[in-house]
């Protein structure tokens, strides 16, 4: 068993109270606890030692023998705390999980604390994520832009360097929370935690706060930044900017900016992955003799052939017309041309006279000429 003094391996007094000692082990347990340091010995037997401290000094009997006799009062005693298991004792407190040999530590954060990592450490919080979003037209997509967004996030306080503190003075355990970042609230027979309002999490409290940052060491500012937006990128991509989301509470790391990408819509053109669908009208005339006939794309107009007899509804693809890929260099999507015949609803008597020729040598001259000439050439097309 260690010989150090128990109360100097707690960090607590000789007079502390039962409540200050249970804060400390706690602080102390999650800091060195092996699940949390896996691989590292020197934690591990710090983990142990405050497990001893603890289970003598939690005690009030044999905190007296301690006090009287110190370390030579459990030389041999089967009250000592020589046989005390760290991760039994650490399950007692904390009320979960917590077996050694590993995989028991994030479970009991995140039953004990509401979540999967330490919520309040002297070390600093990370900073929050934060997203914005960015619209972009279909052509700005397929060929990439560079566009400025302007958001608020919060960065390291100039007049104290990160530190929260006016004078470099020290910090302290929150006493509201006791260093743990969160305080719990009964409701009934459900216990409720939330972040604790006084450290906002951290743990911890400045003794001489930075009066420009109310001891945060952090503050709220407008910014900008410029995006790089990749060619091929599709509506609701998101892209991720290392770092420059929130700064971290008393040094610790900066959150990430996650930037949405929104795709207005196009007038001409509809997407899918890679590909661009796209319907043409052309008149009838073109689909019974057949010809070419210009056909828009992102970039100019392409000339596609249209056989003779081509019906509504047939669809030409066009190689390498729709959007790049957003992965692999100089490889597109197709442009699919979707047909769709236009029968005008008006004729002169010069074009009537004509396709009445056109009937009759088609054989059509059953055809009721009172019931609308036009509207039988739609069914015939």
């Amino acid at each position: 068993m260690s010989t150090k003094d128990f109360y100097d391996v707690l960090g607590v007094s000789k007079d502390a109270s039962e409540s200050d000692i249970k804060k400390a082990y706690r602080k102390l347990a999650i800091k060195y606890h092996p699940d949390k340091n896996s691989g590292d010995q020197d934690a591990e037997e710090k983990f142990k030692e405050v497990s001893a401290a603890f289970e003598v000094l939690k005690d009030a009997e044999k905190r007296r023998k301690y006090d009287q006799f110190g370390h030579d009062a459990f030389r041999g005693g089967s009250s000592s705390a020589q046989g005390v298991d760290p991760f039994d004792l650490f399950r007692d407190v904390f009320g979960g999980g917590g077996s050694g040999g590993g995989g028991g530590f994030g479970s009991i954060f995140e039953d004990f604390f509401g979540g999967g990592q330490q919520s309040g450490t002297e070390s600093g919080k990370r900073g929050s994520d934060l997203r914005a979003s960015i619209n972009i037209t279909l052509e700005q997509a397929a060929s990439g832009i560079e566009k400025e967004i302007k958001y608020h996030h919060h960065v390291e306080c100039d007049s104290c360097a990160g530190s929260g503190s006016a004078d470099g003075s020290n910090k302290v355990m929150c006493s509201t929370c006791g260093g743990i970042g969160q305080v719990a609230s009964n409701q009934g027979f459900i216990s409720i935690r939330r972040t604790c309002p006084t450290c906002n999490g951290s743990g911890v409290t400045i003794e001489n706060p930075c009066a420009k940052c109310r001891g945060e060491g952090r503050m709220r500012i407008s910014d900008s930044l410029k995006v790089d937006i990749p060619a091929g990128v599709d509506d609701g991509n998101r892209l991720c900017s290392r770092g420059r989301g929130d700064a971290g509470i008393f040094g610790g790391p900066s959150g990430d900016l996650y930037v949405d990408i929104n795709i207005k819509q196009h007038k001409t053109f509809e997407r899918d992955g890679d590909d661009l669908f796209h319907e043409l009208n052309i008149p009838f005339t073109l689909a019974v003799l057949g010809g070419t006939v210009n056909v828009p794309t992102l970039e100019k107009k392409v000339s596609l052939k249209i056989p003779a007899g081509t019906q509504s509804n047939k669809t030409f693809r066009i190689k390498d017309k729709g959007m790049p890929n957003l992965r692999a260099k100089n490889r597109f999507g197709d442009l699919y041309v979707k047909i769709t015949i236009h029968v005008p609803s008006k004729l002169t008597a010069e074009q009537r006279s004509k396709l009445v020729e056109f009937a009759k040598v088609c054989g059509d001259e059953d055809i009721d000429l009172d019931e609308g000439f036009m509207e039988k050439m739609k069914k015939i097309l």
